[in-house]
């Protein structure tokens, strides 16, 4: 039986499976990942990303930071790729309980999922830091530098930048599907990426599936392990 297979059958004999997914998810829509040579880590100019991207650079340099994020993080044309298509499908036939991504982007819920556990927040939602009022994504766009509320305030994307801790309602819906679930699909991730990475360690089902293009560090506890791109996988289940 060959690894696509195996794959297909194990799908079909599940009920409960919960899709853990990075970065690699969103590569088939064109939006970048983090550390392959084309990545987000390659650009930035003098001043690492991962400076840039976080706590006390937005608050100390708000206009460097949205000047970064505007161009790297947000990819408003981005579509749903065949990946995204494959979840909320497996979903609608009940199949797929839940998807827990570190991915920002929003591309889950706009191919149809509905239990989409965000981890690292969404583009999509952003907040005054002073009053708390909401904006969307249209509003940060067509701010000229800063995005500003109507109080004053700085509005800040919902997203979880370095030194910020993950939701903790998030998080542990996310313990608890894992925990609960028979099969796990871990996609896209190189499971280097810490809390994140360290909510495998909850799953004690039965099928525990990486699809990945390189290794990861639990590649040795997996039944099946799979390197090569998501979108050609996921195709063989339609």
């Amino acid at each position: 039986m060959t690894k696509i297979e195996q794959f297909k059958k194990i799908i079909s004999e599940s009920n409960n499976i919960v899709f853990f997914g990075g970065a690699g998810v969103s590569t088939e829509s064109n939006i970048p990942d983090f550390r392959s040579s084309s990545g987000l880590y390659s650009k930035g100019g003098n001043i690492p990303p991962e400076e840039i991207l976080s706590h006390h650079f937005f608050v100390n340099n708000p206009g460097l930071f949205y000047d970064f994020y505007k161009k790297n993080m947000i990819y408003p044309n981005a579509l749903p790729n065949i990946t995204h298509k494959v979840l909320a499908k497996l979903e609608a036939e009940g199949k797929l309980k839940a998807v827990i991504t570190q991915n920002i982007d929003g591309l889950h819920q706009m191919a149809g999922s509905k239990n989409v556990l965000e981890l690292h927040g969404s583009i999509h939602r952003n907040y005054c830091v002073k009053c708390g009022k909401f904006y969307d994504l249209d509003y940060v766009l067509n701010s000229n530098d800063v995005p500003r509320c109507s109080c004053g305030g700085i509005v800040k994307p919902d997203v979880v930048l370095y030194e910020e801790a993950l939701d903790g309602d998030v998080l542990t819906k996310s313990v608890e599907a894992i925990a609960k679930c028979d099969t796990l699909i871990i996609g896209g991730t190189s499971l280097t990426v810490y809390p994140a990475a360290g909510l495998v360690q909850y799953f004690g089902g039965k099928h525990l599936i990486i699809i990945n293009k390189s290794v990861t560090s639990y590649d040795n506890y997996a039944e099946l392990v799979i390197q090569d791109s998501l979108g050609n996988v996921m195709k063989e289940l339609l």
